[in-house]
């Protein structure tokens, strides 16, 4: 006999045609099986036979579902679609109520806090569905098991999908309870998606277009991890990158960048889900956005799936999921249509399921449409048994691994070490930084980008987990890696990334090979200037604890004939504004050695960024430098143990302050200062004896004086754009000479505070 839960539930899913376009699928058994209207499966029931497969009644309970949910008026465009109702196996019950059960929780968490998306997760619940219970490989005990599938939600404002299956899957970051606090004070499920906050997430995202384009990095960390490490009768690193990204992400231009590189490299292991569901805040997207997506990635050499009905057809998510693995030389995109806020009588496919929650009354007739029986937050057990199953398949999976790497141990000894040391432990070898290049003031001085890439090919043969390239600009930013060649499609077990001109899609691309956790230590560069193209992904590095290493060169107005398009002025105080971000600004070699040191150990063992800017004029070497001096982030340059005034130079200007020191009649104490973030971290013993307060102190730098006077009475900058003129001539006109530094000292000296040159002398 059916239960009365058979009986009594209903699967009412959205349709993409209209109730003439009704399809049915016959049950294996009896009809009463099938999930209905409560009213009407009673009727249904009632006139059933056993040995009918589609009888009449069930025929016409399903039209009269139907019809009574096309009579639903929407208050998007038109009349509210048709619902399409299936007479279903056991098997699709419990698939529906796991998509359901996504749905409900989405719509709860949202409903309680009062804020959030809720109609995201309701059309994406049956790809999250699809993945978490089905096709992933992860295990919840061990969320950073490195050959686990990784997961990105690129649009992060519906992570109420991503808080729902890692709670269903069994994460223990994410109980009931967290679901409960969802978007509230200390809780672990934050109005976006946090890597840092929440085990589970891959990367943080919010920011449209960036999961999307981290994804294509944590591919990229894939391919290059299995290319170095796999060996026949091996494989060690065999897992998929899936992501999920809506129409603002595939509008944001750094989806363009990051997914054409995708493309370019061929990265099969790649599969993005994009939810064409139409809709974002303004409204129908066609208000704005027309193109074809889909031979737009044609375009990129993606191979490209559409999925007609997104919100039902499971089964042609399914396949699609499976076209996808096995086409192995293209990332896939899945087109998927959906509806947002799917189920929802009133405000599904409109934006006012985007951004706000539905709803007590609209979500209790969201509930009726789908018939979904449950109270809030109410999940039945079968649900949490199937996503279990998969788990525990993960765990298996993570078991069987162990075995076949201890295997590895005994027939490839030195790799396996090496991938103990730099993947699991993730661990830097020892007196590694004795390969930094060490100078003398006697030694030729250079540019600081020259001695960064000196820096650069010491460091690449003693880590091979080191690895990352420039937006197209390596002769100019000197990153190129003598010891290996290009990572390209045919080559990924090279380090030397070629990005071509996509500085913000870099930027992603390196903050998720970071963000991994397989112990890359990437890198990026461009000129400082463009930075600027990059700043979000920058800002992100810093929130998201991603030890990315961003190395710019032509870090002044000494860039020269270029001019002030390419001549960064408030770029590196800005830089500083960023928590968590170290600005390294090194003054010859051993301050640029110092700053790798630092760098490399901040990205390995505490996976925070570092951004360093180089000179493109050459500096000499300075009295008093050193690794060791650099990594308390100023010191003295030229001693002085009682000094009458102190000159603080950073970067090229040292040496300026160096000379003007010489000149002078009283008792001059020069500091250099290459990171200001690393000096305050300092003990106050230390910052008080370097830079005692009561003592004039005049601060030096080609840059705008913004953010100084934390250290000095006095500064010299530049607070006005550049000029195009050979480099020198810049510097002296805008004031960077030995002679404008000393008198600004003196003048500092005898008591006058605040900015004395803005460079507004070189204005002509």
């Amino acid at each position: 006999m059916p239960s009365t839960r058979q009986r009594n539930t209903a699967l009412a899913a959205a349709a993409t045609a209209s109730a003439a376009a009704l399809t049915f699928v016959a049950p294996p058994s009896t009809p009463s099986a099938a999930r209905l209207e409560p009213g009407v499966a009673a009727g249904h029931a009632a006139a059933a036979q056993p040995q009918t497969s589609m009888g009449a009644a069930t025929v016409g309970a399903a039209m009269l579902a139907a019809g009574c949910a096309a009579r639903a008026t929407a208050k998007g465009k038109g009349q509210r679609k048709a619902v399409k109702l299936a007479a279903v196996s056991t098997d699709t019950e419990v698939e529906t109520d796991c998509i359901n059960s996504i749905r409900f929780l989405a719509v709860d968490a949202v409903n309680k806090a009062n804020s959030g998306h809720p109609g995201a997760p309701m059309g994406q619940a049956p790809i999250g569905y699809l993945l978490f219970a089905e096709e992933m490989a992860y295990n919840p005990k061990d969320p950073s098991w490195c050959n686990r599938d990784r997961f990105v939600l690129s649009s992060g404002h519906g992570c109420m999908l991503q808080y729902s299956l890692l709670h269903l899957a069994g994460y223990d970051s994410v109980a009931m309870d967290d679901l409960k606090q969802f978007r509230q004070w200390g809780s672990k499920t934050p109005g976006h998606p946090e890597n840092f906050e929440t085990d589970g997430i891959e990367v943080t995202t919010g920011p449209l277009g960036m999961g999307i384009s981290n994804a294509v990095g944590l591919a990229a960390a894939e391919a290059h991890m299995a290319a170095a490490y796999n060996k026949p009768d091996f494989t060690l690193i065999d897992h998929y990158t899936y992501t999920i990204a809506g129409d603002g992400c595939m509008q944001e231009g750094i989806s363009h960048e990051a997914c054409a590189y995708a493309g370019h490299l061929g990265l099969g292991k790649l599969i993005a889900f994009y939810d064409d569901n139409g809709i974002t805040i303004d409204g129908h997207t066609d208000l704005s956005f027309t193109e074809d997506v889909g031979k737009r990635f044609e375009a990129y050499g993606w191979q490209v799936i559409t999925v007609g009905d997104g919100d039902q057809d499971v089964g042609a998510i399914r396949k699609a999921i499976a076209e996808a693995k096995a086409c192995t030389d293209k990332p896939t995109l899945i087109k998927v249509k959906t509806t947002i806020g799917f189920g929802s009588p009133n405000k599904a496919d409109s934006h006012d399921a985007h951004g706000a929650p539905l709803g007590a009354d609209e979500a209790e007739a969201t509930r009726k449409q789908l018939g979904w029986s449950y109270g809030e937050f109410e999940v039945p057990e079968h649900v949490y048994a199937a996503f279990k199953k998969q788990a525990d398949a993960g765990a298996e999976k993570q078991a069987e691994w162990d075995k076949l790497f201890a295997a590895y141990k005994e027939k490839e000894p030195e790799l396996a070490a090496q991938f103990e040391r730099a993947v699991l432990k993730r661990k830097l070898p020892d007196n590694w930084d004795e390969c930094l290049p060490k100078l003398t003031e006697e030694d030729a001085g250079k540019a600081t980008r020259l001695h960064s890439q000196d820096c650069l090919n010491a460091i690449a043969p003693v880590l091979p987990e080191f690895m990352g390239g420039s937006a197209d600009l390596a002769p100019s930013n000197m990153t190129l890696m003598k010891c290996t060649g290009d990572f390209l499609k045919d080559s990924y077990s090279e380090r030397n990334f070629r990005f071509g001109i996509r500085e913000f899609g870099m930027g992603a691309v390196c903050n998720a090979l970071s963000l991994d956790k397989t112990g890359i230590i990437p890198y990026c560069a461009t000129f400082t200037i463009f930075t600027d193209y990059m700043r979000s992904a920058i800002r992100i590095a810093a929130l998201s604890q991603a030890g990315t290493i961003f190395v710019t060169t032509h870090d002044s107005i000494a860039v020269g004939e270029d001019g002030p398009t390419h001549q960064p002025i408030e770029t590196l105080p800005s830089l500083r504004l960023i928590p968590d971000l170290t600005v390294m600004r090194p003054a010859d070699g051993n301050e640029t050695a110092g700053a790798y040191k630092y760098a490399v150990e901040r990205s390995k063992n505490e996976s925070r960024p570092t951004m360093m800017a180089f000179s493109r004029q050459a500096l000499p070497n300075l009295p008093n430098s050193s690794i060791e001096n650099t990594l308390k982030g100023a010191y003295e340059v030229v001693e002085c143990k009682d000094p009458e005034v102190i000159i603080i130079g950073t970067g090229s200007e040292v040496h300026i302050c160096v000379e003007a020191a010489k000149s002078m009649d009283a008792k001059v104490r020069v500091v250099s200062m290459p990171s200001v973030e690393v000096f305050r971290a300092q003990s106050d013993s230390y910052k008080e004896s370097l830079l005692p307060k009561g003592v004039p102190t005049l601060s030096v730098e080609a840059a705008v004086t913004s953010g100084w006077g934390e250290f000095s009475t006095a500064q010299v900058g530049i607070n006005v754009f550049g000029a195009s003129a050979p480099g020198g001539t810049c510097l002296e006109k805008f004031g960077f000479s030995a002679e404008n530094v000393k008198s600004c000292a003196e003048k500092c000296l005898k008591g006058e505070t605040g900015v004395l040159s803005d460079g507004s002398q070189g204005k002509h």
